[in-house]
């Protein structure tokens, strides 16, 4: 029985990645995006379906049936600014999109899950999940919730075969952190190799990004009947940013 993985942001960076690791582990991927050519030719490349969806709409998610095995809740953006300046919209985006829709996707999923008696439920956190930063309040707060929710969710579904982690990555290569790496670097008049491992990579022991495939490849993991004991952890791929 050919099992099914719904993946959020789906279309580039972390997501397509997971979708094509996913795809090629057998599973029939849905891509959700709200890009719909680049969701659509992903999936049609991956023989998936797509499913075009502004995720940061939490009203349309609220009466929502899905039926995937593995749902993996990897969408968001980033905002950075002072507390006291940070606008309240912008704090208000994150929060819907990377907490409340990872709640209301789960909340749709499980069902499916308790009845076939297996289910895997990957949060694509963040280092900033389990530390902080100046300048990213919505961003850090968001990612402390996912990690909480991930938590219960892993306690109630445990008897039914279901269980819930979070992935926490450092910076990945992402198109998103390339343009970053060009505007400081631009922006400093430093080379770009200087602004990835002085500015991004000021806290981490292992001064390279992450690469999308290595996430892709512990999401794998953790999809997999292999990790039907690892439930409520958040699996740290920071290089040694979090052990100090």
């Amino acid at each position: 029985m050919t099992r099914t993985a719904l993946i959020t942001g789906g279309a580039s960076g972390i997501g397509a990645a997971v979708a094509r690791r996913l795809a090629a582990d057998g599973m029939s991927v849905v891509i959700a995006d709200r890009d719909e050519q680049a969701a659509t030719a992903l999936a049609q490349e991956l023989g998936g379906r797509p499913w075009v969806a502004d995720l940061s709409d939490t009203a349309a998610l609220e009466d929502l049936t899905l039926e995937c095995d593995v749902l993996v809740n990897n969408a968001g953006v980033q905002r950075v600014a002072p507390v006291h300046e940070f606008d309240p919209a912008d704090f208000r985006l994150i929060h819907r999109l990377m907490l409340e829709a990872p709640f209301l996707l789960a909340r749709a999923a499980l069902p499916h899950m308790y009845e076939r008696g297996w289910g895997r439920v990957v949060n694509i956190s963040s280092a900033h999940g389990l530390r902080a930063s100046a300048f990213k309040a919505a961003y850090v707060s968001a990612k402390h919730g996912l990690e909480g929710l991930s938590k219960v969710v892993a306690l109630e579904g445990a008897p039914h075969g279901v269980t819930s982690n979070c992935v926490n990555p450092g910076y990945v290569r992402t198109p998103l952190v390339e343009k970053q790496i060009t505007d400081q670097a631009r922006t400093h008049g430093i080379p770009e190799e200087e602004v990835v491992e002085k500015i991004m990579l000021t806290r981490s022991a292992v001064k390279r990004l992450v690469e999308p495939d290595e996430v892709a490849a512990l999401v794998a993991y953790l999809a997999s009947d292999a990790a039907g004991m690892v439930t409520g952890t958040s699996y740290t791929m920071d290089g040694g940013w979090t052990a100090q």
